[in-house]
């Protein structure tokens, strides 16, 4: 084989790889940002879980928790509180000054009343109840609240909340970032944050960093985006709610 074959088969491969390497620069982005876009659904959906959870905490509680383990043992054990509602009040009632507040007061008024002349017990029984205060309460029947119902009533915490998205046996699988072997999000929590007016404000933070979810995709495409992030002074990740500052509870991706 003389010298200019061999130069030939030596420039078809140079070509080839250039080609190779031009074609992986231009791809490799390509599958990284897919893959990217692809697991931060699945990332953003737990994030709002616990988002949801940490709410429904702080609502009971007064405060929110770092702890994973206490807030899903929370969202197993605790019945939620909700308010059953029948009828509504008129547009005349309204503008009487009448509110659901004080519609509220009235009824439970008339229902001490009532249970102090009579036995009521169990639902059924509570049917009645109201029914005998919509016929005989005189300031029930003097507002027009006949009709009118509101009582709270325990329901179940994780149905309540997630509406059959997960389950008792499940809900601690929010606690972990996907795409990870059980890497959980790092929490972190202010309640004793105090606004410039003075006011005492809890505050909670939620985060995965990309070297979680993203871990196994290719490494440099990855450092490329943390440090691109942290140029523009941006979390390298996904996150709900500040330790900084309120803000709502918000996602970094809303």
């Amino acid at each position: 084989m003389n010298t200019k074959v061999i130069i030939r088969i030596l420039l078809g491969v140079a070509v080839v790889f250039m080609a190779y390497i031009c074609v992986k620069s231009v791809v490799t982005p390509i599958q990284f940002e897919e893959a990217r876009v692809q697991r931060e659904v699945k990332v953003i959906n737990n994030l709002v879980s616990l988002r949801t959870a940490e709410a429904q905490f702080r609502l009971d509680k007064g405060y929110f928790t770092a702890d994973l383990d206490s807030l899903i043992e929370y969202l197993k054990t605790t019945p939620k509180k909700e308010v059953y509602k029948v009828g509504s009040l008129t547009e005349k009632q309204l503008e009487d000054g009448l509110t659901e507040n004080k519609a509220a007061k009235i009824l439970e008024r008339a229902r001490l009343k009532a249970q102090r002349k009579m036995k009521f017990q169990g639902t059924d029984s509570l049917n009645l109840l109201y029914n005998y205060i919509w016929e005989n309460d005189r300031e029930v029947k003097a507002e027009g609240l006949q009709g009118f119902r509101r009582d709270t009533i325990l329901t179940n915490m994780i149905q309540s909340l997630y509406k059959g998205q997960y389950t008792e046996e499940t809900i601690g699988e929010i606690v972990y970032i996907p795409y990870t072997d059980n890497v959980k999000f790092e929490v972190e929590t202010n309640n004793d944050y105090t606004t410039s007016q003075g006011i005492k404000v809890p505050i909670f933070e939620i985060r995965a960093h990309y070297n979680t979810y993203l871990h196994d995709l290719n490494n440099q495409e990855r450092v490329n985006l943390i440090d691109k992030e942290e140029k523009l002074d941006h979390y390298p990740g996904l996150k709900v709610g500040s330790v900084d500052a309120p803000n709502n509870n918000a996602g970094n991706w809303e």
